[in-house]
């Protein structure tokens, strides 16, 4: 929050002044990231219906929201719906310059004794091209594909793959992703609403790497703690929120300009942007 003249409130500054200091002790830091994290790129983030239909116009004159979208069945019942939907978004997402809040979070991670991984429920593979390489991507990511049925256990990139979109129905136009191994359709590698068919390996190890990763630096002790940084989280799928405070052990900074709530004694609440909150605790630290 911020006063008229642009500054910060009080209490939000003495909010950053408080979570500066939990970063200034850090020795790992743990970064888990929701859709809010992206917004100061210029990426939407679909929060409820009309946030979503403001982000696609075509798809509230279809009557169509993010959920009856997101959803496997049109790879198979229509699929120049289901890739004109997922084909925009790949496009949009190999566009999309990371915001100068992710190589922030980079260079304190560098700085680390225990270093920076990322858990995130997003898809759009921004930390990763800010340079960011530990990453557990919970709900997959839209630059893998895999195959509708499945055929088998693969998983491949979606490099050189392009999807032309018709922008006024928003339907793929020209060839579909097919898979290499047996030529059916190809669907990214996320996992949607009532999903049967994702393949979660490549999720898993990544999963699994993080989890390792938190039990040597919480076992190391004496490099400095834990501090967790969440960052435009919200509560309606809260599997980012509830992992963020499930390893902070009261070493949680939540960023969150509209759901920054937070229990009392689990952390410090900052409710700001991604982009103003991290510059605004790097020039503390710096």
């Amino acid at each position: 929050m911020t006063t008229s003249a642009g500054r910060f409130t009080s209490a939000v500054e003495t909010a950053l002044d408080a979570a500066a200091a939990l970063l200034a002790g850090a020795g790992a830091l743990l970064v888990c990231a929701g859709a809010g994290m992206g917004v100061d790129s210029g990426l939407p983030d679909f929060r409820g219906d009309a946030g979503f239909w403001r982000a696609y116009p075509p798809y509230e004159r279809l009557g169509l929201s993010f959920v009856e979208l997101a959803d496997p069945v049109h790879f198979r019942d229509d699929p120049t719906l289901a890739w004109g939907f997922y084909g925009h978004r790949l496009g949009l997402y190999r566009s999309t310059v990371p915001h100068e809040g992710f190589a922030v979070l980079r260079r304190w991670g560098a700085r680390l004794p225990g270093g920076l991984h990322v858990f995130t429920s997003n898809v759009d593979g921004q930390f990763q091209r800010a340079g960011i390489d530990a990453v557990a991507e919970v709900h997959g990511s839209l630059h893998h594909l895999q195959c509708v049925r499945p055929c088998d256990g693969r998983i491949w990139p979606a490099d050189g793959v392009t999807v032309d979109v018709d922008p006024g129905t928003m339907r793929a136009d020209g060839p579909l992703p097919r898979c290499a191994s047996c030529g059916e359709l190809a669907r990214p590698n996320i996992l949607m609403f009532g999903d049967g068919s994702w393949l979660s390996s490549r999720t898993d190890a990544a999963l699994h790497s993080c989890e390792s990763w938190l039990a040597a630096v919480t076992a190391r002790g004496g490099a400095g703690p834990l501090v967790v940084v969440e960052i435009g989280a919200g509560t309606a799928v809260p599997t980012v929120r509830r992992t963020a405070e499930s390893v902070a052990d009261g070493r949680l900074i939540r960023i969150n300009p509209t759901q920054p709530a937070i229990r009392p004694g689990a952390g410090v609440s900052l409710p700001l942007g991604a982009l103003a909150a991290l510059t605004a605790l790097d020039a503390r630290l710096s």
